[in-house]
């Protein structure tokens, strides 16, 4: 696999951080994940469970070997610091400065591991007037702006079900270490990653920046092509209470669909900038999909080429093909289902290892693995500087 013979040691937590490393281990990384002695991880224990594990985390750490230590002992951070001299990255999500106060930061590692990767992961980056700020994804959604274009129907903000900032944070860390470890290959160094979650997010907008930029005001999502504005670019509910959408725009597909409804007189409507000169045709399509149901419609749709799809509930969508043909949805040998690896390789592709560790299930194997004997690593049990799962 692609990433064999890399390790990673991974001290995130919740979403960015371990979804990245996660998607490294299905590609043959060696990730250590390094947990406190009392909780773990908090994902462990938010959400549903399925055969005893929260299936928040079995998504985001399967693979994963974990080390339960305590970091903030001086005898925990040495095994750390030994250990970091065998890894390619390092991944934390603290809150800045925190590993610097607990003596694990990049300054000290680079004189000892000069060959690491060292990624931090924070809400507003290692700098500037907001870095200390306590966040979430929610108040960097609302910060950058991104939460103000997400309304419903009252013109309130509304939350988006996934977080975009997490996940625009993991993703583009994700490329930045795959970066530097192209790069180490020329340099033999490694480097350091500030990846802001803010900066992530922000750095995703230049589909709805325009009139900032343009005209120095704040768009309206109303009247943007992608927030409601285009007629042919929304959600719409059916006869049944339940919805559709149109998903494309382009002038063909707006004249596909008039003309199967022979409505071309409408055609030209479809043709105007997003905004108010597409109410006509936005009334239209309202009336008119409340005329069936939403399978009726799912009929209709059939063979033409209009840019369609069914509102499906998290159930529904688990029913269709797609996800099958894609291997998008996973079983390990209890049954138990997992998502799939979306990075598809033709040579080398994925192969997840389905387990999820128990708190502190490899300490005494990694410990044993950079040097430290039965003896030590039951001394360090005894002292409660690491547990043993």
């Amino acid at each position: 696999m692609k990433l064999n013979g890399i390790r990673v040691l991974d001290l995130s937590r919740f979403l960015p951080g371990p979804h990245l490393a996660m998607m490294m281990s299905d590609h043959g990384a060696d990730v250590i994940k390094v947990e406190d002695i009392i909780y773990g991880d908090p994902t462990r224990n938010i959400g549903p469970k399925e055969g005893g594990v929260s299936v928040y985390f079995r998504n985001t750490n399967r693979g994963k070997r974990s080390l339960a230590i305590n970091l903030k002992n001086e005898e925990g951070r040495k095994i750390f610091i030994e250990l970091a001299k065998t890894a390619d990255v390092i991944l934390e999500t603290f809150r800045p400065g925190v590993v610097d106060r607990l003596g694990i930061g990049y300054s000290t590692i680079r004189t000892v591991a000069p060959q690491v990767v060292y990624c931090s992961i924070s809400a507003f980056g290692q700098s500037g007037s907001y870095k200390d700020s306590p966040a979430h994804d929610l108040s960097v959604n609302a910060l950058s702006g991104v939460l103000s274009m997400s309304k419903n129907e009252d013109g309130e903000p509304s939350i988006p079900c996934l977080p975009p900032s997490d996940l625009a944070g993991s993703l583009m860390a994700l490329s930045g270490i795959l970066m530097a470890l192209f790069r180490r290959q020329e340099t033999g160094k490694g480097d350091y990653l500030d990846m802001s979650m803010y900066d992530a997010v922000f750095s995703w907008t230049p589909h709805i920046i325009g009139k900032v930029f343009s005209e120095d005001k704040a768009p309206d999502p109303s009247t943007e092509r992608t927030q409601g504005g285009s007629a042919f670019y929304g959600v719409y509910q059916t006869a049944d209470k339940k919805w559709i959408t149109l998903g494309g725009s382009e002038i063909k597909f707006v004249e596909n669909f008039l003309i199967a409804m022979d409505r071309q007189d409408l055609i030209s409507c479809g043709k105007l900038p997003p905004g108010c000169q597409q109410k006509p045709l936005k009334k239209y399509l309202k009336e008119t999909f409340m005329t069936k149901t939403q399978k009726e419609w799912i009929n209709w749709f059939q063979g033409k080429d209009i840019c369609f799809a069914p509102v499906f509930n998290m159930k529904e969508a688990m029913d269709i093909p797609q996800l099958n043909d894609r291997e998008m949805i996973i079983q390990d040998n209890d049954g138990n289902r997992q998502l799939g690896v979306p990075i598809k390789f033709e040579d080398e592709p994925a192969s997840p290892s389905m387990h999820a560790p128990r708190l502190g299930e490899n300490t005494a194997d990694i410990l044993r693995e950079i040097g430290y004997n039965k003896n030590f690593v039951a001394e360090m049990e005894k002292e409660k500087i690491i547990i043993l799962g």
